[in-house]
């Protein structure tokens, strides 16, 4: 093994045992980790927006492309100069048509993407999936939940209709789905969260054998 190969096998092993450390109570080893943790995100995340975002989509354009890029790149280029602005309680003013342009961009994004990627998909896989079985479970899964969102959470003590008590009985159905949906999620990340854990033992001891080799 290398010089550099086994300095970056050391920095991960102490790494790694400094956050392990924080099963014994938190610890000035396990902040360090974290805080390298948290600064190494962060330094890489910048270095992507300004290499992959704001060189190429944004100042590369306005300096040296033609007057169509920079008229269209000026915009984002003085919205987010105002953005800068919020900094500032005395200006803050000056950036608020960015904050709203921002939010509502991110509303409608967020909303294009639910209706699109995960309401017509979901309703498509539904359709395509049909039948006696998987089907009739996906149909009154999807029923009961969306019953037990719309009427059981907002009932009161005196609805005793018989309309009412149909739809309780459905909205409990529908809390068993949910319920089933949510171990079936927290499964997903025990087990990536174990898969992680067994990599870094795994690791440890690939370090250990590589020093005190038996």
């Amino acid at each position: 093994m290398s010089l550099p190969d086994l300095i970056g096998a050391a920095l991960g092993f102490l790494l790694t045992i400094a956050i392990f450390s924080y099963l014994v109570g938190d610890n000035q080893f396990f902040r360090i980790a974290v805080h390298l943790f948290v600064g190494a995100t962060a330094g890489y995340v910048g270095a992507v927006l300004v290499y992959n975002v704001l060189l190429p989509q944004l100042f590369i354009p306005l300096l040296f492309g033609s007057w169509g890029e920079r008229l269209l790149r000026g915009v984002p280029f003085i919205l987010g100069g105002l953005l800068l602005f919020k900094l500032s309680p005395r200006y803050a003013r000056l950036g608020t048509a960015s904050m709203a342009v921002m939010v509502g961009i991110g509303a409608g994004v967020a909303i294009g993407g639910a209706v699109l990627g995960t309401i017509f998909s979901q309703i498509g896989a539904s359709a395509n999936s049909f039948n006696l079985g998987n089907g009739l479970i996906l149909l009154v899964g999807t029923l009961a939940t969306l019953i037990y969102f719309q009427f059981g959470i907002r009932q009161t003590a005196g609805e005793t209709s018989l309309v009412q008590q149909v739809l309780s009985g459905v909205g409990i159905l529908g809390q068993v789905f949910i319920a089933i949906a949510f171990c079936a999620l927290f499964e997903g990340v025990y087990a990536s969260a174990l898969t992680a854990f067994i990599d870094r033992v795994s690791s440890l001891l690939t370090f250990l054998q590589m020093l005190l080799p038996f």
